[in-house]
């Protein structure tokens, strides 16, 4: 018996969000994210959905009052930050930090 569905990582984000359907757009826009599923929510919106970026899945729903929106910060790694910096901010992304080289020899940017 596995102890997690085949084709997911040991760790998955949940981002609670005030706008799931837009983030769900924003990381398919941004990072080539692929829908797997989504439920709707009971009072309309999205009550889980699940995304995956590359090898990794991340999970997503819709803020409702007993389940508040949260801060997160994600680390995603990409082939080019450039182009992934670029694309972020065609999707509406606001820059954070600009693609650069920290001393750990990794560039990174934020959105």
């Amino acid at each position: 018996m596995h102890f997690k569905p085949d084709g997911y990582s040991s760790v998955s984000p949940y981002l609670v969000v005030s706008d799931a359907a837009a983030t769900i757009r924003f990381l398919e826009k941004a990072l080539g994210a692929q829908l797997l599923r989504s439920f709707p929510g009971s009072r309309g919106g999205i009550m889980h959905a699940e995304v995956r970026i590359d090898d990794s899945v991340i999970m997503i729903a819709d803020a409702q009052p007993d389940w508040p929106e949260r801060s997160a910060h994600v680390h995603v790694y990409v082939p080019d930050v450039d182009a992934a910096y670029a694309m972020a901010l065609s999707a509406g992304a606001e820059s954070v930090q600009e693609p650069t080289r920290k001393g750990d020899g990794d560039k990174r940017c934020g959105v």
